[in-house]
């Protein structure tokens, strides 16, 4: 990387500009960049082209961020420390391609992330944070946005794509995988229900963040409040209760992604009560019943779904998840689906939650 080529697009007044690695993304690299006679810091990330197309990518994150900007600053708070901010160029561009690929500048916030949810507190403001992000967008008309990933939940396309895989068999590793195999095609009834009611608009195309994991909020280290939720480049067209969905599949689980021990694989019904209560709280006015009805089977949906992809990929012999171990995709699709399995056996007691919640 060379930053001067990048730093020159800019107008910083700081002066001997640096940069060291920061955080834990695996998709970008990111950097935090300072200047010798400043206290001014930034987060600079090279984007990865391979996987987005950037300009669509920028144009979302930026009429994203402008509007929550906007919103924030109407209701009192301060849109510098409570959103992200796209630092433009000199030519009024959101991010630069020089000549070893393409660079985008923020604001820092100071705030942490947390990678595990430790407690229900940790999780009920989570929570608080995406529904709030939804609350402060539910204005905001979603057709304006691109697809950054198309038709990343749609899971008859999910579908789809799994029985093509079965089909080629490309691994060979089929026959060894029925029991995981049946578990996908018994529920196969499951993959339309969100995309049919978005389709015959009885639930709206929302603007959805696709990425609602604990570690995409920001925390005030002494308070422990939520400052803003970050990592934008799933934002695209969508419904909330894919938002939803994915935050409780990742966060109910008593154990890890990939546990081999699926005794240790159970989903903590206290843990998706204490992150309704607060989605539903931040969310207020801005989600209607017909998708607050949907909240409770939007969590096995998510789940279901990513269980589907794990095995579809080690299916295909591990092409698309990074994989540390062998079976590494088949231990995590058998995590999702024991915790499919919990929900569904608990789905009565996950409804009545929400429709408590007022």
């Amino acid at each position: 990387m060379n930053l001067s080529e990048i730093i020159k697009h800019y107008s910083f007044n700081g002066k001997n500009p640096s940069c060291a690695p920061y955080g834990e993304g695996h998709i970008n690299e990111t950097m935090v960049l300072t200047f010798s006679d400043s206290s001014e810091k930034y987060i600079l990330q090279r984007v990865n082209d391979k996987i987005f197309n950037v300009a669509e990518l920028m144009h979302n994150i930026t009429i994203v961020t402008d509007f929550i900007r906007n919103k924030t600053a109407e209701r009192g708070g301060n849109p510098d420390e409570e959103c992200l901010t796209v630092v433009k160029t000199n030519d009024g561009k959101s991010f630069v391609q020089t000549s070893d690929g393409y660079y985008r500048i923020y604001r820092f916030i100071n705030g942490i992330s947390y990678q595990v949810v430790e407690n229900a507190d940790d999780f009920y403001r989570c929570a608080q944070a995406f529904g709030t992000f939804a609350n402060l967008l539910a204005e905001f008309d979603a057709t304006k946005l691109y697809e950054s990933i198309p038709k990343f939940h749609d899971t008859e396309k999910r579908f789809r794509d799994f029985m093509a895989s079965l089909e080629k068999d490309a691994s060979g590793r089929a026959k060894n995988v029925q029991q995981e195999i049946d578990f996908v095609l018994k529920r196969s009834g499951y993959c339309d229900r969100i995309t049919s009611l978005l389709a015959a608009k009885k639930i709206p195309v929302r603007v959805t963040h696709n990425d609602t994991k604990l570690n995409n909020v920001l925390f005030d280290e002494k308070t422990g409040n939520c400052i803003a939720v970050i990592d934008l480049d799933t934002v695209m067209p969508g419904s909330l209760c894919y938002d939803f969905g994915d935050s409780i599949r990742f966060g109910c689980n008593t154990s890890t992604e990939d546990d081999t021990d699926l005794s240790r694989v159970n989903f903590d019904i206290n843990l998706f009560k204490a992150f309704a209560e607060g989605y539903l709280t931040a969310i207020g006015d801005g989600i209607t019943q017909a998708e607050k009805n949907q909240l409770a089977f939007s969590s096995i949906l998510m789940t279901y779904e990513c269980g589907m992809r794990f095995l579809g990929d080690y299916i295909d012999g591990d092409k698309y998840f990074r994989v540390s171990r062998e079976n590494h995709n088949l231990d995590r699709a058998r995590t999702q689906f024991k915790l499919v399995s919990d929900m569904e056996r608990l789905l009565p007691e996950m409804e009545k939650i929400i429709a408590d919640i007022k």
